[in-house]
């Protein structure tokens, strides 16, 4: 049985790529800071609790593992403006001891994914933060030989994604629309966003480390369904879904560290050495996450 490391393994997308390798019949190491008793009963994963700013806890994961894939880091735009420290700490410090502890020779000949965000080009902490961490990710594949694709996640959503303490924007809008509020959108509504079923992007990051697809050079795998959808249009779907009125929604002004007009979208194409993928359009799955937060407790 292959043992594959998941950081960053309690998340949101890391709950789903765990699952995703058992039902490969994978054992699953689930690295995280601190024990969220998600997996407890689950004899096929093993939850270590470590700090991926740490090299030696990081690389000790790392050694009894065949396939490692790093979610580790700290989330956040506006949240991260006026402090960036964290974020550097951990998604590019954290990347790179990751990184280290995947060379083959010096230390563990493992198959690795960093993953990547679809805004790479805004500047905040966390897209800065991410987009350095994926140059050195490519460094290391080029000097050192290690095998770390990339994989771009567009805009995931789905079950079990918080409203908070970070913004995203599907549970923030059903949040608001559960709650009989209007839905509030930054901007004019019309910046363009790729939405990506979650567990859609856990099967192409899954495919990313364990395929022998070769692509370690400069090549980034685009998770994303290549459907421009406006941030508008996905308030609506969202205000619908819920019962209420399309409209009822509230423009802001944008928030620090976001751009006006953006256009975050993937190349669906960029997949095709991972074999076919069907991926699942938003307005399939829409009334399915709606449905889990309206008997969430959370």
């Amino acid at each position: 049985m292959k043992t594959m490391l998941v950081t960053g393994a309690s998340g949101f997308i890391g709950r789903y790529v765990v699952a995703e390798g058992l039902k490969r019949g994978m054992h699953v190491v689930a690295f995280d800071r601190v024990d969220h008793k998600l997996f407890a009963d689950n004899p096929n994963v093993d939850v270590f609790v470590g700090d991926i700013r740490n090299f030696d806890s990081i690389n000790e994961a790392v050694k009894h593992s065949d396939y490692a894939i790093n979610l580790a880091g700290i989330l956040g735009t506006q949240e991260m403006i006026n402090d960036p420290i964290p974020a550097v700490e951990s998604n590019i410090i954290g990347a790179i001891n990751f990184f280290r502890a995947c060379i083959p020779d010096q230390f563990h000949n493992v198959k690795a994914v960093q993953i990547a965000v679809g805004n790479w080009f805004m500047n905040n902490s966390y897209s800065i933060s991410k987009s350095t961490a994926v140059r050195y990710a490519k460094m290391y594949n080029k000097e050192h030989n290690t095998k770390i694709a990339i994989v771009r996640a567009l805009n995931a959503y789905g079950a079990h994604q918080l409203h908070k303490p970070v913004r995203k924007v599907i549970p923030s809008f059903i949040n608001k629309a559960l709650n009989g509020e209007n839905i509030e959108v930054y901007g004019d509504g019309m910046q363009i966003m790729d939405m990506i079923w979650v567990e859609d992007l856990a099967r192409i990051l899954v495919d990313a480390c364990v395929l022998d697809h070769g692509k370690y050079d400069d090549y980034e795998f685009e998770a994303g369904t290549g459907v421009k959808t406006t941030v508008k249009w996905i308030a609506q779907q969202v205000n619908i879904a819920c019962g209420r009125d399309a409209d009822a929604i509230d423009y802001l002004p944008m928030r620090a560290g976001e751009t006006k007009g953006s256009v975050v979208i993937g190349d669906p194409s960029t997949l095709a050495p991972l074999g076919k993928q069907e991926l699942v359009m938003f307005d399939k799955k829409i009334h399915d996450v709606v449905y889990w937060y309206k008997n969430s407790k959370k």
